[in-house]
């Protein structure tokens, strides 16, 4: 039986798990017919199909569309500012090449990186700025799409720099205090951010180390002969030569902004500032002119090198390539949205939460259900707000800190993200490293197992669930915040737990 609430538009019934699953299901379905059977990579139109779908179970149950449209909305305006950053991104991404700075970054690449130890220098870089940035998107987007240049002049297939790159990114992100998803997790699970982060780094560092060794493996074993590689490599910094000027001041842009981000300006702003720099460096230097430079942020860069490495990936960027990364997150985010307002969400986690009762179950199943919002719903933020609200009670009925909890959703949410090609964040790797899976180059995905440390930290953090090991019970400083702040507690007497609280003079409110 499904249970009612009242509500300001009437009475609205909570949906049964079988009502809950039906869009999911039926998503997932039409998902799959367009990518598999019609052998179309447009997720667009499937997960449009999935908001209607979500809005007539919503109906089923009371809800009015007015209501339903709200969730839609909140949902999608919590993403704008990311949004906002992918505009910049691509104009970003326009500019610098025009300006001779991505240019300049895969010419000194080619010149001073092993092509042995590219791979892994690749992820320890993308890690490094990210960690500067506190945005994965915006490392993706600039100096991931050089080692992208740099990884085909070394003959390396694309899926594996894609991976190096997305290993780096999304893992710098995840333990940068300026990054919003690290804002976030401990926000909903009312942790402190840097107790968070340190709480990250035994999933962190082994998962690094991992992918570390096997890209060092990879880069000895990937290589041509020796020759191909080198005339590879030399027709490629030779086209660079032949068409910018490449100098060591034209890396000015991407080093003003790493040190705005070390000066922890905002991102939207400093990403900006970037732009700016690098419509300068264009008309002083590479002889474009204002209206050029308005034209290569907005529309992107164009050139005919004559060598292909080079032109397939010269000829991107700007405000227009985003359009369809950012109508496929706005689309997913709203078809999101739509399951939360409906309940159908919460439903299937509360389903998930009736069947564990062990913290091994509990913590395993927190990162399942912020990867499958993820899957499902196509939004990180969604896959980290709604488990961290869900599961923080049973974790703290059990008498476990929620540090578990804030890293099992960074875990499940921030890491998968990139992993999920119709997932905001899998969208825009896609999209800003040129891997071409809408036109078909479906051998690209293979980025995806090759992203190691993304894959492997939720993996080692199941590891660790089990075995006990890094799992934290909550310390009485932290029990008596649950008290003063009057947070929810699930009582979990019945399955062997004590109540955390038993004693103290004010006992938090109960969770339903």
């Amino acid at each position: 039986m499904s249970s009612t609430d009242q509500t300001e538009q009437g009475p609205v019934e909570k949906p049964t798990l079988l009502l809950a699953l039906v869009p999911v299901v039926l998503t997932l379905l039409v998902l799959g017919l367009q990518l598999f059977v019609f052998d179309n990579f447009t997720p667009h139109i499937p997960l449009a199909i999935g908001l209607a779908i979500t809005a007539m179970v919503g109906k089923k149950l009371g809800h009015k569309w007015p209501n339903i449209q709200d969730g839609v909305f909140h949902v999608i305006n919590v993403s704008l500012p990311s949004v906002s950053v992918l505009i910049v991104v691509g104009m970003i991404i326009g500019v610098w090449i025009a300006s001779g700075t991505v240019p300049t970054l895969i010419y000194y690449g080619l010149v001073i990186l092993s092509p042995e130890v590219f791979l892994a220098a690749a992820m320890i870089l993308c890690s490094l700025v990210s960690v500067s940035l506190g945005t994965s998107w915006g490392t993706v987007g600039t100096v991931g799409l050089a080692l992208m240049g740099i990884g085909e002049g070394f003959g390396i297939p694309m899926y594996w720099t894609a991976g190096a790159v997305v290993s780096g990114a999304f893992f710098g992100d995840k333990i940068s205090p300026l990054s919003d998803t690290t804002n976030l997790a401990p926000a909903v699970t009312g942790v402190n951010i840097f107790d968070h982060i340190r709480n990250m780094l035994p999933t962190t560092i082994p998962a690094m180390l991992i992918a570390l060794v096997i890209y060092g493996v990879a880069g000895y074993t990937l290589l041509e002969s020796g020759e191909s590689s080198f005339g590879r490599i030399e027709s490629i910094t030779t086209a660079l030569q032949d068409n910018f000027l490449i100098s060591p001041w034209l890396l000015l842009p991407a080093l003003l902004v790493i040190a705005l981000a070390i000066m922890k300006q905002p991102p939207i702003p400093s990403l900006f500032a970037g732009v700016v720099v690098g419509g300068l460096m264009a008309m002083l230097f590479q002889g474009s002119g204002m209206h050029e430079v308005f034209s290569y942020a907005n529309s992107g860069y164009s050139i005919e090198t004559g060598v292909s490495e080079i032109d397939s990936l010269l000829n991107s960027g700007g405000i227009q390539s985003m359009m369809w990364t950012i109508s496929l997150i706005l689309i997913a985010l709203g078809f999101g949205g739509a399951l939360e307002r409906t309940g159908c969400l919460e439903t299937i986690i509360n389903a998930i939460l009736t069947k564990v009762h062990s913290f091994a179950g509990v913590q395993s199943s927190a990162i399942g259900a912020s990867f499958a919002t993820n899957l499902v719903a196509g939004d990180p933020y969604l896959s980290i707000a709604l488990p961290g609200r869900m599961y923080a009670p049973v974790y703290r009925g059990m008498g476990y800190s929620t540090l578990n909890l804030s890293r099992a959703t960074e875990e499940g949410g921030t890491l998968m993200s990139p992993l999920i090609p119709w997932n905001a964040g899998g969208a825009f790797v896609i999209t800003a490293l040129g891997l071409g899976i809408a036109d078909g180059e479906f051998v690209n995905l293979l980025y995806i197992p090759l992203a190691f440390a993304c894959w492997t930290a939720p993996v080692i953090g199941i590891f660790y669930a089990i075995t006990g090991l890094f799992s934290p019970k909550a310390t009485e400083e932290e029990v008596q915040q649950w008290r003063k702040q009057n947070e929810a507690i699930k009582d979990m007497t019945d399955q062997g737990y004590e109540d955390p609280t038993k004693g103290m003079e004010t006992q938090p409110k109960p969770a339903e």
